[in-house]
């Protein structure tokens, strides 16, 4: 079975742990962007999500900070944030560690990856899944990407692990949807927090949208990290997706500047072609 779904969305803490704070028109918006989001990925049926996200030095250190990192269990817990500072209770996510085991090894096949039989959820996983998981009942493969400690993976690395994933999608028999979350620009725990860079976010996801991998690779991290912060450096988890879509076309259903968020706030899926 092929991929049946891929799409991205933010998921700084704010979107759900500052919610009261935000301007009531704004985040009824983005709240009913993941709805509709999660209406498409619910569409897609599938038997399991992979959640492409960028951690936090939740579980991986600098003392031990693979590149790429694939769960293998069979339940994941978190948030392991204060829930009251995240607005979100304390859950249990199913896992499949037999479907993570087998993706892991077709992956394995071009792109060396870490695996992790125990993983605490961040607001990384844990802010997406509670809008389009809500219910907390879709087994969850979480993958990381280090966007955190140098040195970071190259960018076409992130492409290639990207096509490792869809290629593992493609060897099993179960429908796989993948989402990746993350930044675009946002300088959190900085000074500059709540800073956006609309005219580089707007940018980006042209060149996502066009599933253009030539323009989608041409960044360097230190332009990357002077216009978009160094949150910008997730865009490698929309990299991976656009990587698993084989050149599919997509659509920004959403994105609107949200200071009080701390990031330029997105929701987009690409039209996956069946015969691909």
């Amino acid at each position: 079975m092929t991929l049946v779904f891929a799409g991205v969305c933010s998921h700084a803490p704010g979107i759900t742990g500052r919610a009261d704070l935000a301007d009531p028109q704004l985040k009824e918006g983005l709240y009913l962007a993941f709805d509709e989001l999660r209406a498409r990925l619910e569409e897609s049926r599938p038997d399991a999500i992979v959640v492409v996200a960028a951690e936090h030095f939740a579980n991986f250190f600098m003392n031990n900070m693979p590149a790429f990192a694939v769960g293998m269990a069979d339940h994941y817990s978190g948030p392991i944030e204060d829930p009251d500072w995240l607005k979100i209770p304390k859950f249990t996510a199913p896992g499949n560690r037999n479907l993570s085991q087998r993706m892991i090894q077709e992956i394995m096949q071009t792109v060396d990856v870490a695996y992790a039989e125990e993983w605490l959820f961040d607001h990384g996983i844990a802010v997406p899944l509670n809008f389009l998981t809500p219910k907390f009942d879709l087994p969850v493969i979480p993958v990381n990407v280090n966007c955190q400690g140098p040195p970071l993976a190259p960018l076409h690395r992130s492409w290639a692990f990207g096509e490792a994933i869809r290629r593992a999608a493609d060897s099993v028999p179960e429908r796989i949807a993948v989402v990746g979350t993350g930044g675009i620009s946002h300088w959190p725990a900085t000074p500059d927090s709540g800073k956006i860079n609309e005219t580089w976010d707007r940018d980006f996801l042209d060149r996502w949208c066009r599933n253009d991998r030539a323009q989608l690779l041409d960044y360097d991290d230190l332009t990357v990290y002077t216009e978009a912060g160094q949150g910008g450096f997730e865009i490698r988890t929309f990299l991976a997706v656009a990587a698993a879509a084989k050149g599919a076309p997509g659509t920004v259903h959403y994105y609107q500047p949200i200071p009080i968020f701390a990031v330029g706030c997105t929701t987009a899926t690409y039209d996956l072609d069946p015969n691909l």
